[in-house]
């Protein structure tokens, strides 16, 4: 018998779950795009989106999702045949690496696995030897979703500042924004790339690209921009059309309007940061335990570079794909899969999972996925340490 049927918790680092405010501010008819509310309320956006970046610098909009704000950021500030850095800490760092070498970029990867995050010492040797600076941007991810890695952003700026390396720093904080702590003037970032589907509660579809003043000097120098990518309208507009390059993302729009406005009821970012931190805190307490007797592992070891968003677990072939598939059909809790683990067609990649924990989550979304979790690892007989929700409830009630 199955008890999933009823609301279906969606547990996967992005989409993520939608609040009801967030829908119902979506369930109207369409607007006038000319003028009127709409034009009022997105104009209200951009200081909302600088202060959940901790930036007083240029913000945009694209109709677009994380891979449209990878174009955009390069678009924007290279041209073919210059030369970037990519520390990667997982797929999505190769991915962003991928659209630069469809950009006609060059890439030199530095390629640090799935289980560590960037090796600063390493970074800093390797600006050190571009003495000619041919190196335009370093692009660093924040967290990369696939393996949790959480990196230290404001330590890469330091090995630029410490090689004396004239590059632009970017960062990918598509998985981490709204979820784990980010700064972008304090830690000196020129260019950082996010998404609406993710820590800001939005359905896919609305990328943002925020920049310096650095960066808008890069593009001044660069001879072409794709009319669509170039950030230059959109960061100043005229007229509202120049916000999106054209029609409006209406119903995103006030989807969004919404989101920022339970951030800013929940006490700012600052709240918001803190409640990622002991949900977080919670799962890993969870699995810590349940791993005590049995081949369940946290990918990322060290608490301090495990993002406060997503966590990727390890499990062993075929565990992982029979543990989410139970939960799912058992319990109507999807899991994230083992993206980026192991080849496809490898047998290892039937070991892996990901639980997302971000944006619209609280207390008892929580504690019933962990509950689900470990109901599956009883029902399928994989070995596991007794006591994971006492674990995470110790977290949550602040006595652990």
């Amino acid at each position: 018998m199955s008890l999933a049927h009823g609301r279906a918790y969606l547990a996967i680092p992005g989409p993520s779950v939608m609040p009801e405010e967030v829908l119902r501010a979506m369930h109207r008819a369409a607007p006038n795009i000319y003028e009127g509310d709409l034009i009022e309320m997105t104009a209200s956006l951009i200081p909302d989106l600088r202060a959940v970046a901790q930036t007083r610098q240029h913000a945009t909009i694209y109709i677009a999702n994380g891979h449209g704000a990878w174009e955009a950021a390069l678009a924007n500030t290279l041209h073919p045949g210059d030369r970037v850095l990519v520390p990667a800490t997982g797929r999505f760092g190769h991915g962003w690496a991928e659209v630069a070498q469809g950009q006609g970029i060059i890439v030199d990867m530095l390629d640090f696995g799935k289980r560590s995050p960037i090796d600063l010492n390493r970074l800093e040797e390797v600006l050190r030897t571009d003495a000619r600076h041919e190196i335009k941007a370093v692009l660093a991810t924040h967290v990369d979703t696939s393996t949790s890695v959480l990196n230290d952003i404001a330590g890469v700026r330091a090995a630029l500042d410490a090689a004396g390396h004239p590059a632009l720093l970017m960062a990918d904080c598509i998985a981490s924004l709204a979820c784990d702590r980010f700064e972008m003037d304090a830690w000196g970032v020129d260019v950082m790339v996010a998404g609406s589907q993710k820590g800001l509660m939005v359905p896919p579809g609305l990328a943002f690209v925020f920049f310096s003043d650095k960066a808008a000097e890069a593009r001044k120098r660069l001879p072409l921009v794709s009319r669509y990518w170039d950030w230059t309208h959109r960061a100043d507009p005229q007229m509202f059309y120049q916000y999106f390059g054209g029609t409006a993302p209406t119903h995103h729009l006030y989807g969004l309007r919404a989101a920022l406005d339970l951030i800013a009821a929940e006490g700012g970012i600052e709240a918001v940061w803190a409640r990622h931190e002991t949900l977080a805190r919670a799962i890993w307490a969870a699995c810590e335990t349940w791993g005590q007797s049995g081949p369940l592992e946290l990918n990322i070891s060290d608490p301090a570079l495990r993002s406060r968003a997503v966590t990727a677990l390890r499990i062993g072939a075929p565990h992982g794909s029979r543990l989410r598939s139970w939960v799912q059909d058992y319990a109507g809790v999807t899991l994230g899969i083992g993206l980026g683990m192991a080849e496809p067609g490898d047998p290892a990649w039937h070991g892996f999972f990901r639980i997302g924990h971000m944006g619209h989550v609280n207390a008892h979304m929580v504690l019933g996925a962990l509950g689900s979790i470990e109901a599956g690892l009883t029902a399928l007989d994989i070995p596991h340490g007794a006591g994971g929700l006492e674990a995470a409830a110790r977290v949550i009630s602040g006595k652990s």
